[in-house]
């Protein structure tokens, strides 16, 4: 999609946030290493990413911590399940309602998982493959995004806390 294309019935807010002033700061804690290296080449969600992992020999994705945190990976174990947030960079960020290919209707922003959003913060849940605290390197299972992703946080997945009642 060309960054100022419209589909049929969105629309744009009357402000891009990425032009407003922050109400809050935000520091990013490193950076996402994949193998998808353009948009084109990025899949949608993650069960795509889980399925194209597996089906590229040599596929490796993990979560590359800045020197200044990786002292706050002590307690986190390979097998652990965790929760990556991190910032969808080239999404464009003035949509409040949006036309995706795969519906038959318009739906707002918040009904859907696109990266087009006024802050553009994604989140996949994850399977620690394995960790190297010293080098700050979470090897993971998969994940959606670019190479160079910039990483907001890391977060344990706790089964019977992190599940929707009656899922």
């Amino acid at each position: 999609m060309v960054e100022d294309e419209m589909r049929e019935g969105e629309v744009r807010l009357d402000r891009d946030p990425a032009e407003m002033a922050p109400d809050a700061g935000l520091v990013f804690i490193g950076r996402v290493v994949t193998p998808w290296a353009s948009r084109d080449d990025c899949p949608k969600n993650l069960r795509q990413a889980r399925e194209r992992a597996a089906a590229v020999a040599g596929a490796r994705f993990w979560l590359q911590i800045d020197q200044p945190y990786r002292a706050g990976l002590a307690g986190l174990d390979a097998g652990q399940g965790v929760i990556a947030l991190y910032w969808m960079h080239q999404a464009r960020r003035d949509l409040i309602v949006q036309a995706p290919r795969h519906a038959d209707q318009v739906k707002g922003t918040f009904a859907l998982r696109s990266p087009v959003r006024p802050n553009p913060v994604a989140l996949a849940a994850v399977r620690v493959l394995a960790i190297e605290p010293d080098a700050g390197r979470i090897e993971i299972d998969a994940i959606d995004c670019l190479d160079g992703t910039p990483l907001v946080d890391v977060k344990p997945w706790i089964e019977g806390v992190d599940v929707p009642p009656g899922a």
